[in-house]
């Protein structure tokens, strides 16, 4: 008797177990693919695809990383801090990529570039704030 017991509360628990990692498995599934449609979307985005080539020809990626902080923030976290900024806030952003800045992310202070364009530099900033979606 309690063998079967025991059997039956075995192969229910395993049939719960399964049901849940199916569940799972869908839910990793549709991340992915949402993953996936967002990262197409922004490769055919103009901005983007500008941004970065301006990024991929400066010295930024010197102190910079998309995901990981090295000597400044990642871009991943300055995209969540600015998210939904408005045109005001990329344009002073831009201004400090050109001038230089000190103390929003620390005391480490981050290289002036007066050889960049506001006009890059804002694109440059617009690219960064792709990376929040």
């Amino acid at each position: 008797m309690f063998r079967r017991q025991f059997f039956f509360i075995f192969l229910l628990l395993v049939l719960v177990s399964c049901q849940n990692n199916t569940s799972t498995t869908e839910s990793a599934n549709s991340s992915v693919v949402k993953e996936g449609a967002s990262k197409k979307s922004l490769q055919s985005d103009p901005v983007y695809t500008k941004g970065l080539g301006l990024v991929a020809k400066s010295d930024c990626l010197t102190c910079h990383k998309i995901d990981d902080k090295l000597i400044g923030p990642s871009y991943k976290e300055i995209a969540v801090k600015y998210a939904d900024a408005p045109n005001d806030v990329i344009t002073a952003l831009a201004k400090k990529i050109i001038n230089g800045s000190v103390g929003n992310w620390g005391n480490v202070p981050m290289t002036p570039h007066p050889s960049i364009s506001q006009d890059d530099a804002e694109t440059m900033v617009r690219y960064i704030l792709t990376l929040n979606k």
